[in-house]
């Protein structure tokens, strides 16, 4: 991969000297997290993606969960103190993580949000979730990831959507 192509995501992870893995697909536009899974011929368990929520008390949160799964919001906002959680619009994404809808990571966002990643994530050595734009993954494991983002495990999903 050229050096003008490296995201944020991997500047950082370079930076900070972690290793890891880097995946690239072919894209249009975003798609579903089951069919990023499919064009890398990886396990839907292993690939996460990153959600960003609005608790009631206005601040926001991120859940990394498995790309097969969707996120309960009761769990979800127990899990971070929260009465209850929304899905943050489409729109405010891109001003408020600098990430756009299908290429958010948990890595390089514009400020740092609580995180929270699903314990299934601990089933497995590494996990596979998005390098910062669409048609790029990064894989890495949870102790290297815990270099660069503060989080907490929690169950947080509805269970495995299979398709």
């Amino acid at each position: 991969m050229k050096a003008a192509e490296k995201t944020n995501v991997m500047r950082l992870l370079e930076q900070k000297k972690v290793p890891y893995q880097h995946f690239t697909y072919e894209s249009a536009g975003a798609i579903s997290g089951l069919e990023v899974a499919e064009k890398l011929g990886q396990d839907p368990a292993q690939v996460f993606k990153t959600l960003v929520t609005t608790g009631r008390s206005g601040a926001h949160y991120v859940f990394v969960i498995p790309v097969g799964a969707g996120l309960e919001l009761k769990k979800a906002a127990k899990a971070v103190g929260e009465k209850s959680l929304e899905m943050l619009k489409q729109k405010d994404l891109l001003p408020l993580t600098g990430y756009v809808h299908g290429g958010c990571s948990p890595i390089g966002m514009k400020k740092p949000f609580r995180t929270t990643i699903d314990t299934s994530a601990q089933n497995f050595d590494s996990i596979i979730f998005s390098g910062g734009r669409i048609g790029l993954q990064v894989q890495l494991s949870l102790e290297s990831l815990a270099r660069l983002v503060r989080f907490q495990y929690a169950e947080v999903t509805t269970g495995l959507i299979h398709n």
